[in-house]
C-alpha cells in the first residue's frame, strides 16, 4: 500500500471515488471541500494498492502537527468503496502512520463517518483504530430519524402543523438566503452568543455547486418568510443543516409544518434524517432543551466520535 499526498492532478479520480465510496457524500467532494480551503491547510491523502488502484481517501488538515479528518468538516475519516476489507484497512493504517510520522505529524485526530452515512457497513476503519491503539477522546451526540420505523411527532409538534396549517402558512421550495441567515443570526446570537457556521454567500455557493444535494425549504404567511430548512441530501441520509423559526413562525408553528413537509415529501429511498449534535465542550454538555426539541420530532441519538491516536 502506498500513499501521495493530494494535489489539484488527483481532484478527478478523488471525486470519483467519493461517488463510488460505501461511506462517502458529497461533502467529500473538493467542490464543498475547497469553499473554505483559505482556513484550513489541506494534508489529504489518497492510498493505492498493490495494483497501483486507488482504493481509499482520507480528507484531512493539518494544524501544527496535528493531522485532523477534516478540520472543516463535521466528520471524515477513511473513504473507501465496496472491495475494502478489514485486512486491506490494517495495511492502510499501516501506511498512514508511517507517512504521517515521516512528514512530522506527531498526533491524529481521526473523526470516523458516523454509520447512518453508510451506504454498505464500512467500520473497517474503527476496527483499525483499535487495533493501533487509539483513544475515544470526545462523543458528540447528534439525533436522527429512522425513517422506515419513524416514531411519530409529539402531540405539541402535531398540534404545530395543525396550527400552521389552519393560519395558511405554505411551504415552498426558496432560494431567499439572506432573509433565512437573518433569522438564523438573531436566534444564534440572543439563545448562545454564536453565529451560524455558513454565510449566506456560503451556502448560496455551495447550492449552485450542489443544486440537487443541497435545498432550502421555507414556511411563508404571504411575502414573510416564517421559518426554513436547509436540507443535504447525502444519501441514505436527509441532513437539516440548518432549521430556524423567527418568533412569528414559533407562534404558529411553522416549523413543525416545515418538518413534517420534509418528512412526507423530500425522503422518498432514504433511511435517516439526520438533525445534528446537541452537544457542547467537546461533548461534555448536553444541551438538553435542544435534543428534545429533536426528539419531539421522532429522532434519537447517533453519535459522533473523535478518536486521538499518537504516533
Amino acid at each position: 500500500m502506498r500513499t501521495e499526498r493530494y494535489d489539484s492532478t488527483h481532484r478527478e479520480a478523488w471525486n470519483a471515488l467519493v461517488s463510488r465510496s460505501k461511506n462517502g457524500t458529497f461533502l467529500f467532494n473538493r467542490s464543498y471541500m475547497e469553499y473554505h480551503a483559505d482556513r484550513y491547510q489541506d494534508h489529504s491523502l489518497l492510498f493505492y494498492d498493490e495494483r497501483d488502484r486507488l482504493t481509499a481517501i482520507l480528507p484531512a488538515s493539518q494544524q501544527g502537527k496535528e493531522l485532523i479528518s477534516h478540520g472543516g468538516l463535521t466528520y471524515g475519516g477513511i473513504i473507501c468503496d465496496t472491495e475494502m476489507k478489514a485486512s486491506a484497512m490494517l495495511e492502510i493504517f499501516d501506511a498512514l502512520l508511517e507517512t504521517l510520522r515521516r512528514d512530522g505529524i506527531s498526533r491524529l485526530m481521526y473523526k470516523p463517518v458516523p454509520h447512518i452515512f453508510h451506504r454498505y457497513p464500512s467500520e473497517e476503519d474503527l476496527y483499525a483504530l483499535y487495533r493501533n491503539s487509539a483513544r475515544l477522546v470526545r462523543r458528540d451526540a447528534s439525533s436522527a430519524i429512522a425513517l422506515p420505523e419513524r416514531i411519530k411527532f409529539a402531540k405539541g409538534k402535531r398540534e404545530g402543523v395543525r396550527k400552521a396549517e389552519r393560519h395558511g402558512v405554505r411551504i415552498q421550495r426558496c432560494m431567499d438566503f439572506d432573509g433565512f441567515f437573518e433569522i438564523g443570526r438573531r436566534i444564534m446570537q440572543e439563545k448562545y452568543d454564536r453565529q451560524p457556521v455558513h454565510t449566506a454567500t456560503e451556502i448560496q455557493y455551495l447550492q449552485d455547486c450542489f443544486p440537487e444535494a443541497i435545498q432550502f425549504h421555507a414556511a411563508f404567511d404571504g411575502p414573510i418568510m416564517l421559518a426554513g430548512a436547509i436540507t443535504y441530501n447525502c444519501n441514505p441520509t436527509l441532513h437539516v443543516q440548518y432549521m430556524y423559526s423567527s418568533p412569528d413562525g414559533q407562534q404558529v408553528g411553522a416549523l413543525d409544518l416545515v418538518l413534517h413537509h420534509l418528512l412526507e415529501s423530500q425522503t422518498g429511498g432514504l433511511r435517516y434524517v439526520s438533525f445534528g449534535v446537541s452537544t457542547e465542550d467537546e461533548g461534555r454538555y448536553l444541551n438538553e432543551g435542544l435534543i428534545h426539541q429533536k426528539e419531539m420530532f421522532g429522532a434519537r441519538t447517533v453519535v459522533h466520535d473523535f478518536y486521538e491516536l499518537h504516533l
